[in-house]
């Protein structure tokens, strides 16, 4: 049966990826729901909520406010609520519920900036797809109201943008810091997160491109890179709209290599069939850094796949690299016997035909826990 799940826990929904995005920027969060939805996002799919405030709301929707289309009661709260704190924007984040009545966003955007008198972003998610489809629509989404227009003498030598970092991919609360750190050292002049608020940034020439603004002088960027499928529709209006460059890498990398190679010992890797399950790019990488481990000369000799269940990119993949539907799906990959499978141990339960070594890759999206930092209950509840 289609999206039938016996075994697997749900992965994180688009509205929590796009809330993900908003999460750092300042703006009012507000997800367009009954509670639920709300509840969910701050529970289990956003670990810096017990850490790091963000102004999340629930619209609080009733039957009849779902029924009757009531926007203009959701746009009264929200004012009400926008005179009590300081917001620069507000984000509005659909959930099933707008989704199943049809609900007008670009109405409610209209009628919204014309109220409230603060910059209006909708996100028409709808908790049937995945988180990465909401990152990428909080992304377009903001770029299009925020992005201004550039020449290219405004561009910075030097400066890198980064998108599709959020906990959910990176697996790390300090993951802008990290991957700040590591294109620093490599000799970046200027590294801009986007979707990182301004209180993590370590300089005033980096503030004065973080939070909004990241989004404001986006084409300012000389070059972006892409960590996570879910920032590629975004470099690619970059791109377009201003001629900005884009690559895929993985910027900690170099942390999540040494986090395999302390579970994997001395073992060696030449000539094993390996499995590597995660977003595409972060699993690319960990495949070049085993080819690396084994050497150039070895590598035909082992056979390294990578799966996911996520947003695949065609230009990334390789021959026999698999994007997975169903859990059916799932469990018939490990009949082909392989003998290390690099993976979140939430899956270990669906794979009941292997017998070989599992190595621990956590992702939050899957999960909701990524090991000793991990500050939100976790969908993993034992072995």
């Amino acid at each position: 049966m289609k999206g039938l799940r016996k075994i697997i826990y749900p992965f994180a929904p688009d509205q929590s990826g796009a809330a993900a995005v908003f999460y750092e920027l300042g703006g009012m969060i507000i997800i367009c729901d009954a509670g639920g939805c709300a509840g969910n996002i701050c529970g289990f799919d956003e670990p810096r909520w017990f850490r790091q405030k963000s102004a999340i709301f629930s619209a609080g929707l009733r039957d009849m406010d779902a029924i009757l289309g009531r926007d203009d009661l959701m746009i009264e709260k929200i004012r009400a609520a926008s005179e009590k704190l300081y917001a620069s924007f507000v984000a509005i984040i659909g959930t099933p519920v707008p989704a199943t009545i049809a609900t007008d966003y670009h109405a409610i955007r209209r009628m919204g900036e014309k109220r409230i008198g603060l910059p209006v972003v909708t996100v028409d998610t709808n908790g049937a797809l995945l988180y990465d489809n909401g990152i990428e629509k909080a992304y377009l989404a903001l770029l299009d109201r925020f992005a201004e227009d550039t020449s290219e003498t405004d561009v910075i030598p030097g400066s890198v943008g980064v998108l599709g970092a959020t906990p959910l991919d990176t697996d790390s609360l300090d993951a802008f810091a990290k991957i700040r750190k590591s294109l620093l050292d490599d000799g970046t002049s200027l590294v801009v997160c986007y979707g990182e608020g301004v209180s993590g940034q370590a300089n005033s020439d980096a503030e004065d491109y973080a939070g909004l603004n990241a989004f404001r002088y986006a084409g300012r960027m000389e070059k972006n890179i892409v960590t996570a499928p879910a920032g590629l529709k975004a470099a690619r209006l970059l791109k377009e709209r201003f001629g900005t460059p884009y690559e895929y890498a993985d910027p900690m990398i170099d942390e999540v290599w040494q986090g395999i190679k302390t579970q994997l010992g001395d073992d060696d890797l030449c000539g094993k069939k390996i499995l590597i399950i995660h977003q595409q790019i972060r699993a690319n990488a960990i495949r070049e850094r085993i080819r690396e481990e084994i050497g150039k000369d070895k590598t035909d000799e082992t056979q390294i796949k990578v799966a996911t269940w996520f947003k695949p990119i065609r230009e990334c993949r390789e021959a026999g690299d698999l994007h997975i539907r169903e859990e059916d799906e799932f469990i018939a990959l490990f009949e082909q016997d392989f003998d290390i499978v690099i993976a979140d141990r939430t899956f270990q339960k669906a794979a009941r035909a292997f017998d070989g070594f599992w190595v621990e890759l956590p992702h939050f999206a899957v999960s909701g826990d990524f090991g000793e930092e991990t500050v939100v209950a976790p969908r993993f509840y034992g072995e």
